[in-house]
């Protein structure tokens, strides 16, 4: 992948998973909307950002000079993470697929861990799990936040680029791996609060409406006080995404605040355990 490469990268990928999302919506569920235009600057500025740290884990696949697929990858100290990873509609079953993994896996090769989180896409499951990697369910919470159980939250702050080496030092103790440059990226983005005491550690970026982008504590007891944070400030709904079996905490505070537990995908791991207390982000894992 070049730097000129990823304004069609994002296009693809918005194309590709809108069509997974209407393939795999639930009778009943909301219609599924397209990629957003601040979402897709999103995308764009990230995957800059990868190319930027780890220019040698991103990859294209073209057919008579047009992208019609495309892998992004990165290895931050000893993890491999698969960042996103499309072809284009129509496409798949041509081998274009197994060709972008298999140069992602190769690039993450002396990494002892790896990380990435699919949809219920079940091609690509069966790639990941034919790539052997190990697959555990994922969830979401969503519903009408119910403002009255958000209890007082106390000893959290807001961080700076000052907390990134605490940061850092979470991050291998709860996932075998520092997210080192990544946590510019995520400032740059998001609010980051920290909660620093003498029984524990944690931290948690969230969005302007609330939602919790990554979370990773030391201890539970922290972890649910982060969340609590990042509640407090959404409006009447919230969401809560990427929550395994590993992280009952945050499924326990999503029930008390009156949200509601969905099964939305997969965190495909290799040589590790689901990360707890610890909420993914869903690229950066």
């Amino acid at each position: 992948m070049r730097p000129e490469d990823v304004v069609d990268a994002e296009r693809l990928s918005s194309e590709s998973f809108y069509e997974v999302d209407l393939r795999l919506t639930r009778r009943g569920d909301p219609d599924p909307e397209p990629r957003s235009a601040e979402r897709g600057g999103q995308w764009v500025e990230r995957t800059r950002h990868y190319l930027a740290t780890d220019p040698e884990g991103c990859w294209v696949a073209e057919v008579d000079g047009e992208l019609v697929g495309f892998a992004t990858s990165f290895n931050r100290e000893l993890m491999w993470i698969l960042a996103s990873y499309a072809v284009r509609p129509g496409l798949q079953g041509q081998g274009i697929g197994m060709a972008l993994l298999a140069a992602s896996l190769h690039h993450g090769r002396a990494c002892l861990r790896g990380m990435l989180s699919a949809s219920a896409d079940p091609r690509a499951i069966r790639r990941y799990r034919d790539a052997g990697l190990s697959l555990h369910p994922q969830m979401h919470l969503t519903g009408v936040l119910d403002r009255a159980a958000i209890p007082v939250v106390e000893k959290v702050r807001d961080g700076s680029a000052s907390d990134f080496e605490l940061m850092d030092s979470i991050d291998r103790r709860v996932r075998g791996a520092a997210h080192g440059p990544d946590h510019a990226w995520l400032l740059s983005t998001f609010r980051l609060v920290v909660s620093d005491t003498s029984t524990g550690s944690g931290y948690a970026f969230h969005a302007g409406d609330g939602t919790p982008m990554l979370l990773a504590a030391t201890n539970r007891r922290t972890a649910t006080r982060l969340l609590w944070e990042c509640l407090a400030t959404s409006g009447d709904r919230a969401f809560v995404p990427h929550v395994t079996a590993a992280n009952e905490w945050a499924i326990d505070v999503g029930l008390a605040a009156r949200l509601d537990l969905v099964q939305s995908g997969y965190l495909a791991l290799r040589n590790m355990r689901p990360p707890a207390p610890y909420l993914h982000h869903g690229s950066l894992l």
